[in-house]
């Protein structure tokens, strides 16, 4: 029988560890916003092969909601998080709350699809919401 290591690793250190780490070694972006970005772009990504393999019986069907915006922003997804995390110095617990809105919404909406037209707004907003919620409290 293996004896038990003795090395421990506090619950806190973990935390932090993970909340600090960056993708990138010279930045100060943390590992919660790369992540995020990526989720958000498989979900785009999905989206897109969707449309892709049912254009034609889906054309009718999706239409431009209300939260599209009118053009594309030329921005990625990942470089719009770490500009919102710059200025706003928000938690990551903010950004992981954020996604567990957008999860939410997608679930109770099946008809919301995200989008490059929609994307930019539905992450601004959630996140508001989100650091309203987590940073209040």
């Amino acid at each position: 029988m293996a004896s038990s290591s003795t090395l421990t690793i506090s619950p806190r250190k973990l935390r932090y560890d993970l909340y600090s780490y960056s993708y990138k070694e010279d930045s100060n972006t943390p590992l919660v916003i790369n992540v995020l970005a990526s989720l958000i772009e498989r979900s785009m990504a999905r989206t897109q092969r969707i449309v892709k393999n049912c254009s034609n019986a889906l054309s009718k069907v999706i239409s431009t909601n209300i939260f599209d915006c009118r053009e594309i922003p030329d921005m990625t997804i990942e470089s719009y998080l770490e500009r919102i995390f710059r200025y706003t110095r928000a938690g990551p617990s903010v950004y992981v709350v954020a996604y567990v809105y957008i999860d939410r919404f997608c679930q109770n909406n099946p008809g919301f699809r995200i989008n490059a037209r929609n994307v930019h707004r539905l992450l601004i907003t959630t996140i508001m919401v989100a650091s309203k919620y987590v940073e209040d409290m």
